[in-house]
C-alpha cells in the first residue's frame, strides 16, 4: 500500500502486508520519507482490523471498523510515549471511488 497526501503534515509512505503461515499472524511493515520503519501486529476479528506496536519509547494502536459493504473504512489511532496514558492520534475515513 502507497500512501501520498498533499499535506506537510502526512510523509509519503509504503505499507507492506505479510503473513506467518506457521505462527498464524499477520504483520504490517512500514517505511515513510522521514527514514521511519516500524512493524506492526495485526488482527481481523469480524469487521474490526487492528495493528499496534507496543514499544516502551512509542507505542501506536490503530482500530478500523469496515463498513458498507465493504465500501468505507473508519479508523481511530491511539499512541503512548514513554509508556504515559494513551491519547488520541490519526483518525481516517476511507471511502472506495466508483
Amino acid at each position: 500500500m502507497h500512501t501520498e497526501i498533499d499535506h506537510p503534515s502526512f510523509p509519503d509512505g509504503v505499507a507492506i502486508f505479510g503473513s506467518d503461515d506457521v505462527a498464524k499472524t499477520y504483520f504490517q511493515l512500514y517505511f515513510d520519507e522521514r527514514g521511519i520503519s516500524r512493524k506492526y501486529n495485526i488482527t481481523m476479528t469480524g469487521n474490526q482490523f487492528k495493528w499496534w506496536r507496543d514499544e516502551p519509547s512509542f507505542s501506536q494502536r490503530v482500530t478500523m471498523t469496515i463498513e458498507d459493504n465493504g465500501n468505507k473504512m473508519e479508523s481511530q489511532g491511539e499512541m503512548s510515549r514513554e509508556g504515559a496514558a494513551w491519547e488520541k492520534d490519526l483518525a481516517l475515513t476511507y471511502v472506495r471511488l466508483k
